[in-house]
């Protein structure tokens, strides 16, 4: 599709397990997005709603199987998961930079065409220095 390079519209379903302080919560999100090929990668941009207003999301699919994950907010994150390594991020606050590492346990993605779609599971820890913060498990489903 040559229209790849500008961007489709992209049906998203996105969920969110997470194991903070031994409480589990779990978010649900569908939504329509946009996907955009630059490169080699794929990126898919979609609003997230939140108590505090509209969040702009983005997903990085990269070639080599790594994800960037850049939610753009008040609180702006980028994390970066490659699976069985630990990355150093930035959590940029109103009240100063935090410093997180995710650890991603197990990252799986597949791809396909005609339609264009896929699915991407990511399991990973997130810690501030040696203090794990939570255990979030993400499961993408899209397609154009």
């Amino acid at each position: 599709m040559d229209n790849l390079a500008t961007g489709v519209p992209v049906q998203i379903h996105l969920e969110t397990n997470i194991l903070q302080n031994g409480e589990r919560s779990n978010f649900v999100f569908d939504a329509t997005g946009q996907l955009v090929r630059v490169g080699t990668s794929i990126y898919i941009r979609y609003q997230e709603e939140t108590d505090d207003g509209s969040v702009p999301v983005t997903i990085k699919l990269m070639e080599n199987g790594d994800v960037k994950l850049t939610r753009s907010a008040g609180n702006r994150l980028q994390l970066i998961f490659s699976a069985g390594k630990r990355i150093a991020a930035r959590y940029a606050t109103p009240y100063g930079q935090l410093e997180v590492q995710t650890v991603t346990s197990s990252l799986d993605m597949e791809i396909l065409n005609q339609p264009l779609r896929g699915k991407v599971g990511i399991d990973y820890l997130l810690y501030a220095g040696s203090d794990l913060l939570g255990k979030y498990n993400i499961r993408l489903q899209f397609t154009i």
